[in-house]
């Protein structure tokens, strides 16, 4: 059986230390009905990127709301949601990004850190299918060029619309974790999708 938390965190920049995250969407891979989603203000003295708020469509005035949850709160939110889970994986696009401000806000309130410091990368995955399916791999200065909405396309998926909504690419992500492991449709949502034939009759690990 494969469990994992598919997490995906919208921030305010690239740095944990400076930036602040501003939500979280995570889905229970085992349990894909079992999601999580929350929205916060930054912490005080969080430095905001005019371009990460392009990217996730959040406002300056909306990050620093003070009617929003704290970021502490979500966290603590996020960290019970998490406890009931048997597989404390965390998994996603780039999963070391949301896993390094994940652990940072914790740290920053006191609050223990349950995950390890591996992750189970979808780029990863995605490559690794490209190659053993014989498929041209996209490069950029002789380095991949696999980004998400590449492998969402690989899957049979639109890409993810802009702006970014955590939960959006929470729920995305693991429907195309599932497509490449599976071969099979996860979320209802998505089922109107076809599924590419280089992707069916994968290997089924809950038999």
């Amino acid at each position: 059986m494969v469990v994992m938390i598919i997490v995906d965190v919208e921030t305010t920049g690239l740095n944990p230390e400076k930036n602040s995250i501003v939500s979280i969407g995570a889905v229970d891979f085992n349990k894909p009905l079992d999601q999580f989603y929350q929205e916060c203000h930054v912490w005080d003295g969080a430095e905001i990127d005019d371009y990460a708020l392009k990217v996730n469509g959040f406002t300056r005035e909306q990050v620093t709301d003070l009617s929003k949850k704290t970021l502490n709160e979500i966290i603590t939110e996020f960290l019970a949601w998490t406890s009931n889970n048997s597989d404390m994986t965390l998994a996603g696009e780039n999963p070391g990004f949301d896993r390094d401000f994940l652990e940072n806000s914790a740290k920053r309130y006191g609050l223990k850190w349950p995950f390890g410091y591996r992750t189970v990368d979808l780029h990863a995955l995605s490559y690794a299918h490209h190659l053993s399916n014989g498929t041209t791999l996209p490069l950029k200065k002789n380095r991949t060029d696999i980004n998400l909405n590449t492998t969402l396309l690989y899957v049979g998926l639109p890409e993810e619309p802009n702006p970014h909504i955590a939960i959006t690419g929470a729920k995305m992500e693991a429907e195309a974790f599932s497509r490449i492991i599976h071969g099979k449709n996860l979320l209802k949502e998505f089922k109107q999708y076809a599924i590419p034939e280089y992707l069916q009759g994968e290997i089924d690990y809950d038999e």
